[in-house]
């Protein structure tokens, strides 16, 4: 009865108002060409308002946002408000060909829907192709009583610290000539902060980011890691930060020197300037955790520069850096967040009424007639050995919506097909025959309102590595998460069930897993799928479809009249 009124409340919400002071967020997004100077040579690519990152969008809990896309660019375009739950909105939410048709060159889409229940940091990025190496940005929440809301101490200022990559080649061609090749996606040829390289790239020392603070006042970084397939560590030079939000879920407060953030992931964490006036760098590397896999080594600089700090040469202070492939660091760091108890705060689940184990990784898939230059299989990836097959000619949710037959089939497995010694690199010995995933549009259907427990098991087949893997349209909470192969009696005794973190997006460890649970309370379909792109179009993902409830509040309306045709 609880979960219901509560939908009812945010149905009241979306389609009454009654915040009597909530604001429509309004702005346009043209997408087109913009040439930027990076690494000593100029290249055209695809940006938003002619801006690079793109335009940060800043709105209160409680309010509605309309975005007006226009694509002027030479590719088809959607827009992912990734973290946003969409209630009664998944036509809004963006992924290609699952919610919706690509707009098309030359067309256009309105993007509108109600941010409820949410406050913190979230971004907005591209959801087709790897668009999003350039087409993206901040989608910044304040709480409805701005700053004044904040359950930590308020800042004297805020900023936006959006950690990317930059490929000096054209990046839709070389997933293209990976694709066809049935080979691997290409590393990046820079790591960047808000765009900029910084000092340690070629003609990169006019293209490094600055923050000037004040001595002895405290400021929100709000730190988003953009990168296409780098899962990063952040650190600052001589200072402590305190981790307050993970995924715009406030955390208990969590004091660090070093930060992990895997693709998809959103920390806010408060900087004390209180050390002494000088320059310090603010760096981010990549966390490589998989030592066969090939990973862009470098590191980008930005500089904290304190006002008061003395006119000197000296270069600014670098900080003590962990090794690439520090995972002890990267896994004390995400294993120790927990939730911040609220009196709003949504409750964890405690009786399950669907349980899935699912198996993903790397894998090989014949090689098919779109592939001309692959020979024999190619490389792919899958979930419980399903290697996501995308629609090309209608989304899942129209099919879903409309009762399209044909489109997909609801038999997604709970349980892979096969038990084996899934994190155990010798697997690789074995044969190709655990090598081998099917393809398949598969989506795994909901009752509303049902709670889903989730053992996300990592592989070593082909390579183990650490997968971000993000769910639309929820949030969920992380009960608890280790190494090696998933053991229930003895991991359930590490379960958190008072306060787990919650997230949009858990970096699953290397060569091991994670358990996560959420209400499916969103009537659509939502993807899950690993937020390293290379790995997307290869198939590391799956859908849910969760079935309407009882009530008008909880039932999918029909599609906005401007929905983009395939």
């Amino acid at each position: 009865m609880a979960r219901a009124a509560f939908f009812l409340v945010c149905f009241f919400f979306v389609f009454f108002g009654f915040f009597a002071d909530a604001a429509v967020v309004e702005q346009t997004f043209e997408v087109g060409n913009l040439t930027v100077r990076r690494l000593c040579k100029s290249k055209i690519i695809t940006a938003v308002n002619g801006e690079y990152p793109g335009p940060t969008i800043n709105a209160r809990e409680g309010d509605t946002v309309v975005i007006y896309v226009i694509n002027h660019s030479p590719y088809n375009i959607t827009i992912h408000w990734h973290g946003i739950f969409q209630r009664l909105t998944p036509w809004a939410d963006g992924p290609n060909f699952i919610t919706q048709c690509p707009i098309q060159p030359g067309h256009s889409y309105t993007y509108k829907f109600n941010i409820i229940g949410q406050e913190g940091t979230l971004w907005w990025h591209a959801h087709v192709s790897v668009l999003r190496t350039t087409v993206y940005g901040a989608l910044i929440i304040q709480p409805r009583a701005g700053p004044l809301g904040y359950p930590f101490p308020i800042p004297y200022k805020e900023a936006v610290i959006l950690l990317g990559e930059w490929w000096d080649a054209d990046v839709v061609n070389l997933e293209n000539l990976a694709l066809a090749s049935g080979g691997a996606f290409n590393n990046s040829d820079a790591l960047t902060i808000n765009g900029r390289p910084g000092d340690l790239y070629p003609c990169s020392k006019k293209h490094t980011y600055k923050l000037v603070v004040e001595q002895g006042k405290s400021y929100l970084l709000r730190i988003i890691n953009a990168a296409l397939n780098s899962q990063f560590f952040f650190k600052i030079a001589g200072h402590t930060l305190t981790v307050v939000a993970a995924d715009a879920s406030y955390t208990t407060p969590f004091p660090t020197d070093t930060i992990a953030i895997a693709p998809g992931q959103t920390i806010d964490a408060l900087l004390h300037a209180d050390s002494h006036p000088s320059n310090y760098y603010i760096s981010a590397l990549t966390y490589a955790s998989s030592p066969a896999i090939p990973f862009d080594n470098t590191t980008t600089l930005a500089i904290l520069s304190y006002t008061n700090s003395p006119t000197t040469t000296t270069p600014p202070l670098m900080p003590s850096l962990p090794s690439f492939n520090d995972t002890p660091t990267a896994h004390h760091f995400y294993s120790n967040l927990t939730a911040l108890l609220l009196p709003q705060t949504q409750s964890l689940p405690l009786s399950i009424s669907d349980r899935m184990f699912i198996t993903f990784g790397l894998s090989l898939t014949p090689c098919s007639s779109d592939q001309p230059q692959c020979q024999g299989f190619a490389l792919s990836a899958n979930m419980n050995n399903v290697s996501f097959r995308f629609p090309t000619n209608i989304s899942l949710l129209e099919a879903h919506f409309n009762g399209v037959e044909g489109v997909y089939t609801r038999d997604f497995p709970d349980r892979p097909p096969l038990v084996f010694d899934y994190t155990n690199p010798n697997v690789n010995a074995v044969g190709t025959s655990l090598q081998l995933s099917e393809k398949g549009t598969k989506v795994k259907r909901l009752r509303f309102n049902s709670t889903v427990e989730i053992v996300l098991q990592n592989t070593a087949v082909l390579a183990s590595d650490s997968h971000p893997i993000h769910l639309h349209g929820f949030n969920f909470y992380v009960l608890a998460q280790g190494f090696g192969n998933y053991n229930h009696t003895e991991a359930v005794e590490k379960f958190n069930l008072w306060n787990p973190q919650v997230r949009n997006t858990i970096a699953v460890p290397v060569g091991g897993w994670a358990v996560i649970r959420f209400w499916a309370d969103n009537p659509g379909i939502w993807f899950m799928h690993c937020h390293l792109d290379v790995h997307l179009p290869l198939g590391l993902g799956m859908a849910f479809e969760v079935e309407n409830g009882p009530t008008p509040s909880s039932t999918l309306p029909p599609p906005p009249p401007d929905l983009p045709r395939c």
